[in-house]
């Protein structure tokens, strides 16, 4: 009876085939999480009332992108961010009820984990103990969306929404959800050049720019009121990838000298980088995969392009830390790093993100882990199945 018991849950623990039902067990302890998070931690304003005052604007008439402004500063987020947390302004009171925004931003993050565990299971990759590295040991995410309310999660959502479409091959819906999360926060252009590549070998050129027409059609229509108001500012707030960040906020380069963290010679010398990691991946990695791609082979190509952006990245600031968090086990579990290893890198990623504020030695450390992460990406794949144990 005893071994009967271990072994089931060896086998719930390590066997890919196993993942819903681990998941499902796991949504339970989440919502039960939330339950406790927003009703024992003190909620910390960041941008929420920034948020809200920026949509009170638009909502009292005004579309000059430029005269959008919150506490934090002006909007620099795309319309698709209006549109949302407009309807987060009206279901909150305008704003006022953060106790329900915070329990409505732990409803969308229980969506969002059922999401990525119904994704998981479709590359059956990566085995389901990792689940319970996300519902117990990542206190930062949980952070990002109950006790923050930022908008990082809600592009987010959308963008495995997409996913969940494009392991399906359902690419002209994929596409207009993903252009849609585009519309909330411009950083899930990191998934872009691997989306660009999936397309371009199930689909060929001809319809791939059909499906980028589309995805920038949306983006107009969206973008509609604030371009007849006024265009050019419109598209210098939203879309303005020069944008400074300051040197206190940055989780991975607090070990550089400030001067050189702000120059514009390490700005171009980081996209230099970024391009030329990109153009490796795919003639190492992205070329190589097995024709027609498969669920693993479309999930590594999103991920690993947008795991190079954030390695890549001028700044990291600690909602960032949602744009990869989930993508992390199917990247290093794809990799020859072996298990001890991939688990150590996890746990560091964990450890510096959760340093605050952020250090030498963090950002050092965090560093020294994307570095390790891409160049085992970039390395041959293991020709056999993962055996964990």
């Amino acid at each position: 009876m005893i071994r009967k018991g271990v072994n089931l849950v060896q086998k719930m623990l390590f066997e890919p085939s196993e993942m819903l039902k681990v998941g499902f067990l796991c949504l339970i302890a989440e919502s039960l999480i939330n339950v406790v998070i927003v009703e024992k931690v003190r909620y910390t304003e960041i941008d929420w009332k920034a948020y809200m005052d920026e949509v009170e604007g638009f909502i009292n008439g005004t579309y000059d992108y430029t005269q959008l402004k919150g506490g934090t500063g002006p909007l620099v987020y795309p319309a698709g961010f209006v549109y949302v947390f407009t309807g987060l302004y009206y279901i909150t009171g305008q704003g006022a009820n953060i106790k329900l925004a915070q329990y409505l931003f732990g409803l969308l993050y229980l969506v969002f984990y059922g999401l990525v565990v119904v994704i998981l299971k479709k590359t059956e990759a990566v085995p389901p103990f990792i689940l319970l590295f996300f519902t117990f040991a990542s206190y930062r995410v949980h952070s990002i969306f109950a006790l923050r309310l930022f908008n990082d999660p809600v592009a987010m959502l959308f963008l495995y929404i997409a996913i969940y479409f494009f392991i399906n091959k359902k690419w002209l819906v994929g596409c207009v959800v993903f252009s849609f999360a585009v519309s909330i926060k411009m950083n899930i252009m990191l998934f872009s050049p691997g989306l660009f590549f999936i397309l371009l070998v199930e689909e060929g050129l001809i319809k791939t720019t059909g499906y980028i027409t589309v995805c920038g059609l949306l983006q107009l229509v969206l973008g509609l009121p604030f371009l007849l108001e006024n265009p050019i500012g419109y598209i210098k707030m939203s879309f303005d990838l020069g944008r400074q960040f300051f040197f206190k906020w940055t989780v991975n380069y607090r070990f550089l000298p400030e001067n050189i963290f702000l120059s514009r010679y390490f700005h171009v010398c980081l996209l230099a980088i970024h391009i030329g990691l990109l153009i490796a991946i795919c003639f190492l990695r992205w070329r190589k995969m097995s024709k027609p791609l498969d669920a693993k082979s479309i999930l590594l190509i999103l991920f690993s392009s947008n795991f190079i952006g954030i390695a890549c990245a001028r700044s990291l600031h600690y909602q960032f830390y949602i744009w990869y968090y989930h993508t992390l086990p199917a990247l290093f579990f794809s990799t020859k790093l072996p298990v001890p290893v991939l688990m150590l890198m996890m746990g560091c990623i964990e450890l510096c993100w959760n340093t605050y504020p952020s250090t030498v030695i963090s950002s050092s450390l965090l560093q020294l882990c994307h570095v390790v992460g891409v160049v085992a990406l970039l390395m041959p794949p293991r020709s056999e199945k993962r055996k964990i144990s």
